[in-house]
């Protein structure tokens, strides 16, 4: 499913227009983005639990040359499925 049809599939739901819908998901991930960037955990209790990890620096390797590279420490964002969320997948 890619975006143009969850938003298909969210109004009809919750039964508002194409436009509205697009709004509220937009402000649901923009809300999830900030809160992820000031290092804040968001938990939707039953679906899942967004959260930012550090990964430390490492060396790795070009995989075209197989040279020994240096892969910088960052931050990356993590999602952990509820378990609501597990068992509906697994009905």
């Amino acid at each position: 499913m890619n975006k143009t049809e969850l938003i298909d599939a969210m109004a009809v739901k919750c039964e508002l227009s194409k436009k509205d819908t697009e709004k509220a998901l937009k402000a649901l991930t923009d809300t999830v983005s900030e809160a992820l960037a000031e290092g804040d955990k968001v938990a939707l209790v039953g679906f899942g639990t967004f959260d930012v990890i550090e990964k430390a620096a490492r060396e790795g390797r070009n995989p075209s040359t197989g040279k020994k590279i240096k892969i910088a420490a960052c931050k990356a964002p993590k999602f952990k499925a509820g378990k609501a969320l597990k068992d509906a997948v697994n009905k």
